[in-house]
């Protein structure tokens, strides 16, 4: 071009991911592994085995700092951590900030500081987060789903546009003096979600002047969370409010979290885009929809009504389920679950190898203990 050959170069650096020719992304193991090591020459200086930083406060810094350093852009290079060469790297680095997070000496082996911490090895790090990526984007991910589906955002293109939204809001009812203030409806829907033994289930509760007229129950999938149940309920009230031929219309949650979806339009949960969609088109019919938070078991009947609704429809009903979406949160879990079995597995293995290692039954006990303790604050990474 212009009298210069343009000639082939191996790598190539996109977005911050380093490609090589041969797709072996060493040169990009390299490159992270390098930016870990210079962290850590930093905090060496200020944390010793005796004085210094706090493990608490090396395990901040290694979450927030070092993980997202190497696990940047994992679904596309999460291959490259099977290979033992990747993984010795990836150890030499861990090796030091365990020993950190637990005050440890230099001698103390990886596998022991990283099962005292509750720290995942890096190279199951890696494939847990692309694994994620995979499940969020719809694709296989290495554990299998069977038939369900995930439960996706709504698309910000979808959203009406910013002129045609409508300010939401709701009130706060701390007793049943503020709620007989705000109980002048023709109608009112009392809503709530319930997991219990294992099984879940919503319900509303539709009322008119002092007795109730309708009881509506609502099956969702055992994987399913209360969070779900209970947007699910107010969705369904809502859809109630637009069919209904009354215009003032009231609905009672216990559940402030889910309201606070419902009536937050940066929200992009399918089942908040699409109660907020049923108000807006309840307000275009000139309906009087109001929302209101009422304080859990406060001695209001009709909470207490679809409480037992909403336990009755998660432990007696045998209806195909009205919402079966699988959680991101689900998928989080049986994803750790398959990472902490992998991790076992190795571990297993490693004390086969070496004879001079505990095999004691105490140490698996210790891995899951461990680990579920420490992954709590892993689990922000996986968001």
């Amino acid at each position: 071009m212009g009298g210069v050959g343009i000639e082939m170069t191996p790598e190539i650096k996109i977005l911050g991911l380093t490609v090589d020719h041969k797709l072996t992304f060493n040169a990009h193991v390299s490159q992270v592994c390098k930016k870990a090591a210079n962290i850590y020459k930093q905090l060496t200086r200020a944390a010793r085995v005796n004085w210094g930083l706090s493990p608490e406060v090396i395990r901040t810094i290694y979450t927030t700092a070092v993980e997202p350093v190497i696990l940047y852009a994992a679904a596309a290079w999460a291959p490259a951590a099977r290979k033992l060469e990747v993984r010795k790297k990836f150890n030499a680095i861990q090796r030091g900030y365990a020993q950190k997070m637990c005050k440890a000496y230099r001698t103390a082996s990886l596998n022991s500081t990283l099962i005292l911490t509750g720290t995942l090895p890096l190279d199951l790090r890696l494939l847990e987060a692309a694994s994620l990526y995979e499940a969020k984007k719809g694709i296989s991910p290495q554990y299998q789903l069977a038939d369900r589906e995930v439960e996706k955002m709504a698309q910000k293109m979808s959203a009406p546009h910013p002129a045609e939204q409508t300010g939401l809001q709701f009130e706060n009812l701390e007793d049943e003096e503020q709620y007989s203030r705000h109980s002048d409806y023709a109608v009112r829907i009392f809503t709530d979600g319930s997991k219990i033994e294992g099984k879940v289930g919503a319900a509303l509760s539709i009322w008119k002047d002092a007795g109730e007229t309708r009881a509506i129950k609502l099956t969702l999938s055992p994987y399913c969370t209360v969070y779900q149940a209970e947007l699910l309920a107010i969705t369904k009230a809502t859809e109630v409010a637009l069919k209904n031929k009354e215009t003032s219309i009231g609905i009672y949650s216990d559940s402030r979290s889910a309201l606070q979806s419902v009536t937050n339009t940066g929200s992009t949960h399918p089942l908040a885009v699409e109660a907020r969609s049923n108000l807006r088109n309840c307000r275009l019919q000139n309906k009087n929809i109001s929302l209101f938070w009422i304080k859990a078991h406060a001695g209001l009947v009709g909470n207490e009504r679809a409480d037992d609704l909403a336990k009755d429809a998660a432990l007696k009903s045998k209806k195909r389920p009205e919402y079966d979406k699988c959680p991101i949160s689900y998928i989080k879990r049986e994803i750790r679950a398959e990472t902490i079995k992998e991790w076992e597995n190795s571990c297993s293995l490693a004390m086969e190898d070496s004879p001079h290692t505990c095999t004691d039954s105490s140490v698996r006990r210790t891995l899951h203990a461990s680990a579920n303790l420490g992954q709590r604050k892993l689990s922000s990474m996986s968001s």
